[in-house]
């Protein structure tokens, strides 16, 4: 039987196959999901267990962000280049969203 602390977690958990990797998202933040003004501007965290991550990697999500404010030249995602797949995968629950590393090259 499991458990109630597993049925309901306390934090947002999601755990993903990108590129047949799997890796746990997750949040720190209870109000992610019930509160919709959370979805503002938060981080999420992510871990793979893969080898070519040594921490943690901390990302920061802008889910109201338009691709016109920011300079092209920072946009990885932008026509001609490819765009990290596990960022596609936030977007497919955060449409539109911008996705920072903060430091972190993408490995996904």
């Amino acid at each position: 039987q499991v458990s109630p602390g597993l049925r309901t977690p306390l934090v947002p958990v999601w755990l993903c196959s990108t590129l047949g990797r799997h890796s746990v998202l997750f949040s720190t933040d209870r109000q992610l999901l019930s509160h919709w003004k959370a979805e503002r501007i938060f981080h999420l965290y992510l871990y793979s267990g893969q080898q070519e991550q040594s921490h943690t990697a901390h990302l920061t999500i802008d889910s109201h962000s338009h691709h016109w404010e920011e300079a092209p030249s920072e946009d990885p995602c932008s026509t001609g280049k490819r765009c990290p797949a596990l960022e596609m995968t936030i977007r497919t629950k955060w449409a539109g969203a911008t996705v920072r590393w903060n430091g972190t090259d993408p490995f996904f």
